[in-house]
């Protein structure tokens, strides 16, 4: 089977209430690269994100995913994402097993205990899987979060200010996170961390005016 991967943004343009922050983008990334959009706070990064993962719609342009030869819209490519951001809901009386149990459960996967266990263990979780999410720090909150996105080994891996809480240990997690998703995938990463820009292959920097 035909696994290739691309994706294509054409005249992309955005507002955010009644200004408008995205105009005239337009990119191509293929499988195994990285994308770093850079800019500062309100420059359209996280609206960039939100339109490739179709949740929201863009004023003028178009996007689209390309794989196994079939033509996805944002929309219609839920399946393909996997997406991390600061503001991404868990629920804390849950452990971070039950909570990759129930999220697994709802994308229609049964994972066996083991599996979920690698899954933690590869975000630096390993032994934590049984606590509930009230006990953990912020950095092992949005570590678990990196293992919900990871969940259903998505093609696609969109990372929304990716290490913003994280220590020196939550990075390194987040680089080799990162590596593997550059072997098989694309990576978008919408960062305002200059350290963050290693990460990409690309770089697109967008502008405030």
């Amino acid at each position: 089977m035909d696994n290739t991967l691309r994706l294509d943004l054409h005249n992309i343009a955005a507002n955010y209430g009644a200004r408008r922050v995205l105009q005239q983008i337009t990119l191509t990334l293929h499988q195994c690269e990285t994308l770093v959009v850079s800019g500062a706070n309100g420059s359209g990064k996280s609206t960039l994100l939100r339109l490739l993962s179709g949740l929201q719609q863009p004023a003028s342009g178009t996007i689209h995913y390309h794989y196994q030869g079939t033509c996805y819209t944002p929309r219609q490519a839920m399946h393909l994402l996997g997406w991390v951001a600061p503001d991404l809901a868990l629920y804390r009386e849950l452990t971070g097993r039950e909570n990759l149990r129930f999220f697994a459960a709802v994308r229609g996967l049964q994972c066996s205990d083991t599996q979920l266990d690698e899954l933690l263990a590869q975000v630096g979780l390993a032994g934590r899987g049984d606590d509930r999410v009230a006990c953990y720090s912020s950095g092992m909150t949005h570590r678990l979060r990196y293992a919900y996105a990871l969940l259903h080994h998505p093609p696609v891996l969109l990372l929304d200010e990716p290490t913003v809480t994280l220590d020196e240990y939550g990075v390194a997690v987040v680089a080799r996170v990162v590596e593997m998703q550059r072997t098989f995938g694309i990576t978008i990463i919408a960062t305002n961390d200059a350290r963050e820009l290693r990460f990409g292959d690309y770089v697109l920097t967008l502008d405030t005016a």
